[in-house]
């Protein structure tokens, strides 16, 4: 390999891993300057299912998220030991274009994050970015119909995207990521600002998401875990070397974990008793 050349991860590369998992996340230990911040964290995320990643704050979730599509890249001091599996290519490669890995792992974050521009050029924006030359409106369409939004803005598509509400912005950032067609969606805790209508919603369209995409979330509210998740991964905070370094405790199907937990550290969490 040229050592200066940067790989994409469009070419059909093999992979060894089961038919049924999209992308394997094998994090021996993640870094911030010298906080280490999670180990031991082997998740598998299945495709065309929701995995979903429960545990109390400061265990590492969103972190493991985030180091899945490398967002956590452009955080100083960030660093990943271990390797992270997808379509037979460790994205944390050195040659690997982290550009690409985010085009074809995309990401929605907690707060909706709308750009200051119209909706049609928000969902445009990316799809723009990549030097799409389709139909661009039949595309944008397309995107807003898959989060369930067209029907809402057809008719205004040139006002701002800040002009819409809390959840009709989270949608509109979920037609934008789903515009590129990524080959996995990351959700970082999507329903935390919104109201119970919203977070129904958007809960609605994260089960119909999965019938395209593979869907992984962060989320604090373990009933919509239960409510959305095939598989649940629960992480804890080991603070036995004086440190605060999350892990992960277990993970089954959804249904496995909450009805027969494995790990005591997960039963006394799922009752509440967790400190």
């Amino acid at each position: 390999m040229n050592a200066n050349k940067k790989y994409e991860l469009n070419a059909p590369y093999t992979s060894d891993l089961p038919s049924d998992v999209a992308l394997d996340c094998r994090a021996e230990e993640i870094y911030y300057g010298k906080f280490l911040a999670v180990r031991n964290a082997h998740v598998p995320i299945k495709r065309r299912q929701i995995t979903g990643f429960i545990g109390p704050s400061g265990c590492g979730k969103s972190t493991v998220l985030k180091s899945i599509n490398r967002m956590n890249d452009l955080i100083r001091g960030f660093r990943f030991v271990g390797e992270v599996q997808f379509h037979g290519v460790d994205i944390y490669g050195k040659n690997i274009d982290p550009v690409s890995v985010r085009r074809n792992i995309g990401m929605v974050f907690q707060q909706p994050n709308p750009f200051a521009m119209s909706i049609y050029e928000n969902v445009a924006f990316g799809l723009r970015l990549n030097r799409f030359k389709g139909d661009m409106d039949e595309k944008v369409q397309q995107a807003l119909l898959g989060a369930a939004l067209w029907d809402e803005v057809k008719d205004k598509l040139k006002m701002n995207g800040l002009s819409l509400s809390g959840g009709q912005q989270q949608r509109l950032c979920i037609a934008r990521a789903i515009a590129t067609e990524p080959r996995v969606l990351l959700m970082d805790e999507p329903c935390s600002a919104l109201d119970p209508i919203a977070t129904r919603q958007i809960e609605e369209l994260m089960v119909k998401l999965k019938e395209r995409f593979t869907v992984a979330i962060v989320t604090h509210n373990m009933q919509q875990a239960m409510r959305v998740a095939d598989q649940t991964a629960f992480f804890g905070i080991d603070i036995s070397k004086g440190s605060r370094s999350g892990y992960l405790v277990e993970m089954n199907t959804t249904k496995e974990l909450f009805e027969n937990p494995q790990q005591q550290l997960t039963k006394e969490y799922l009752q509440g008793e967790f400190s």
